[in-house]
């Protein structure tokens, strides 16, 4: 009976230790992850893409004016055919070229105001002005403003002289933004973990994280952030900045 009873007196010692002892372990490991929640490192990560356009837009634009509304409709003709026949010359598809609208513009007064020599004088305008343009479009947008530059050249000589600019259309911010976001926070851990071997530590999980607003740097958008804005009308930089608060380990 006194074997039994010492036997049983212990196993019940050896549970109540090994209770104990796993109480003071999750106690431990309570407080520590409790501790550890207050160490934190909050890092950015930053990244930035070249985004190329995927079409080039080219515009001529001229215009006449006058009083004699059936002369200045000829004249805008004639002008058209001519740099259509030139443009057509130099390689450009007739599919790939859109002529616009022409607009009229009727003046119901032929006169205005002006001042000449310190006196207001009633200086006759034209009545009548037509405004014509053209657009012709391009995918191959790297050799487009070299194309332009000469086209400005060769209209002058013809005496065909108009306005020739240039737009480039890019692909959407949406279709690099899952890529930029992916950069960002790789840089971002990857500053962590230097500041973590730095402080003899490890980098945990993340605690929270805010992706900053993507902004662009081109011909067209302005970024002092940006390291640097590219030169080419073609081509833009998108970048980003995202927040990560980590855990210490």
């Amino acid at each position: 009976m006194e074997n039994k009873f010492e036997s049983k007196s212990i196993i019940l010692a050896l549970s109540i230790l090994i209770g104990l002892f796993l109480l003071g372990f999750f106690i431990f490991k309570g407080l520590k992850t409790f501790s550890d929640k207050d160490r934190v490192v909050t890092v950015k990560g930053l990244a930035e893409m070249n985004m190329t356009a995927t079409l080039a837009t080219v515009s001529l634009d001229f215009s006449f004016s006058g009083d004699n509304l059936q002369e200045i409709m000829k004249q805008t003709e004639n002008k058209k055919n001519a740099i259509l026949n030139y443009l057509t010359n130099i390689g450009y598809n007739k599919n790939d070229i859109t002529i616009n609208n022409t607009i009229v513009t009727d003046r119901e007064k032929y006169y205005e105001i002006q001042w000449q020599n310190n006196q207001q004088v009633q200086v006759k305008i034209n009545r009548y002005t037509i405004s014509q343009s053209l657009t012709l479009q391009s995918k191959d947008v790297r050799n487009t403003e070299n194309k332009i530059a000469q086209m400005k050249l060769d209209l002058v000589r013809k005496d065909l002289t108009c306005n020739v600019n240039s737009e480039y259309t890019f692909p959407e911010l949406n279709s690099i933004k899952p890529q930029l976001i992916a950069e960002s926070t790789k840089n971002a851990r990857i500053a962590g973990e230097q500041f973590a071997n730095d402080s003899q530590a490890k980098l945990g999980k993340i605690k929270t994280a805010s992706q900053g607003q993507i902004t662009i740097a081109g011909q067209y958008y302005y970024d002092e952030e940006t390291s640097e804005k590219p030169k080419e009308p073609y081509i833009q930089k998108a970048r980003v900045v995202s927040t990560i608060v980590f855990f210490l380990e």
